[in-house]
């Protein structure tokens, strides 16, 4: 299988868009490169790489979302493979709207799985579209900044980009 791969320069790292040529597959940042890989070797077995310059126009979606445009990113198709609860739990990512944060365990209730909320959290950090599917905008219990797959870092610089205050945030594990 030939998936497509773009990679584009922003504030917080250099940003990989992998697509298939209808949907987007994947967004990961170059210093997770290796996890994206292994990743998509799990969901396709082989494949290849062709470097294209903004495939189905997702780059550029990807690009005016870090500019500021809070519905760029919306309607993107995903192809995100995955269990029937992952997929549950990454589409629901979607409803959080822009400049606001839920906490795992009321991610676990939306999914009508109150008390799956550790389930919940291990099914987010595997989210193979980050961004599109806004793992960032899902915090710990009392507001901690916990568990981004882009590192810590990047989940407040997102957070504070879509307007949420991370002041009162605590940074908890990676």
């Amino acid at each position: 299988m030939q998936l497509l791969i773009d990679k584009i320069n922003s504030e917080i790292g250099t940003i990989l868009i992998v697509a298939d040529g209808e949907k987007l597959c994947a967004v990961d940042f170059a210093d997770y490169e290796l996890r994206m890989i292994k990743l998509i070797e799990r969901r396709y077995g082989n494949f290849s790489l062709l470097d294209v310059k903004d495939p189905q126009g997702f780059s550029s979606r990807i690009r005016a979302y870090l500019k500021g445009d809070v519905q760029s990113l919306d309607d993107i198709p995903v192809n995100t493979g995955g269990t029937a609860f992952q997929q549950q739990v990454w589409l629901t990512l979607r409803t959080i709207p822009w400049g606001k944060t839920i906490s795992y365990s009321e991610l676990a209730a939306k999914i009508g799985k109150p008390t799956a909320y550790r389930a919940v959290g291990l099914a987010n950090s595997l989210n193979p579209v980050a961004l599109v599917l806004p793992c960032h905008r899902v915090i710990g219990a009392n507001a901690a900044l916990t568990g981004y797959a882009g590192g810590l870092e990047r989940k407040r610089w997102l957070l504070h980009h879509e307007g949420v205050s991370t002041l009162t945030c605590t940074l908890r594990g990676r």
